[in-house]
């Protein structure tokens, strides 16, 4: 009888699957999940470069439109003669508008843009007029101070006869104007009144040397400038 030769059962190989690829991990943290940029959409590309298209449409339009405005400006030159309006309630020095007129005519303004450069540079040609008018007013006052008929020591003395004089001829409305204006200060305003005054005082005086007797009074010292 034949021996069968044994079998040798060889037990199945199971398949070891490859390791996956690991992605390369910073400090042993997870990677940071991936989100979706919402402004690198294609939508959201297209939607911003129309913005920006439009946006550039605008620009272009106003610098042009800012051209054709100055050139219109340009075209027009500057009139034959200016004509300025001040603001309401005040007046502009005149040398110091004959001096911008100038400039304007030089500069060929036309007489809407000159106007719109004295209305801004208008604060500041008030606030020098009013410069002026305070410096020419304290001259007076200190003319009237030191005069050497009704000034120095006996000034206030004699402000007082002047203003007796002021108080018999003139009115309300004089004394309003000799203050508003400074003319109160002035040298030659005081010494009419301060003249007149002394008159008054006096009732009557004689002037007229070897010429004869003229009877002289308050208001004629005051008005009659013969005397």
């Amino acid at each position: 009888m034949a021996v069968e030769a044994p079998v040798t059962v060889t037990p199945p190989i199971e398949a070891v699957a490859a390791p996956a690829a690991v992605a390369a991990v910073l400090l042993g943290t997870e990677p940071p999940a991936v989100t979706a940029d919402p402004a690198a959409t294609p939508e959201a590309i297209a939607a911003k470069a129309a913005s920006d298209a439009q946006a550039a449409t605008d620009a272009a339009k106003a610098t042009a439109d800012a051209k054709v405005a100055a050139d219109a400006l340009a075209a027009k030159g500057a009139p034959d003669k200016y004509e300025f309006k001040a603001p309401e309630g005040k007046t502009y020095d005149p040398n110091l508008i004959t001096a911008f007129e100038a400039a304007a005519k030089d500069s060929n303004l036309p007489q809407d843009a000159a106007q719109k450069l004295l209305d801004q540079m208008s604060p500041k040609l008030q606030e020098r007029q009013a410069e002026q008018v305070t410096a020419i007013r304290q001259e007076w006052f200190e003319a009237s101070k030191s005069d050497k008929e009704f000034g120095g020591a006996n000034l206030e003395v004699n402000l007082g006869i002047a203003k007796k004089a002021l108080d018999e001829f003139g009115s309300p409305e004089l004394n309003k104007l000799l203050v508003s204006t400074g003319l109160g200060s002035h040298p030659e305003i005081v010494r009419a009144f301060y003249k007149a005054g002394k008159a008054l005082s006096e009732d009557t005086f004689v002037a007229g040397g070897n010429r004869g007797k003229t009877t002289v009074t308050a208001a004629s010292v005051l008005y009659d400038k013969t005397v």
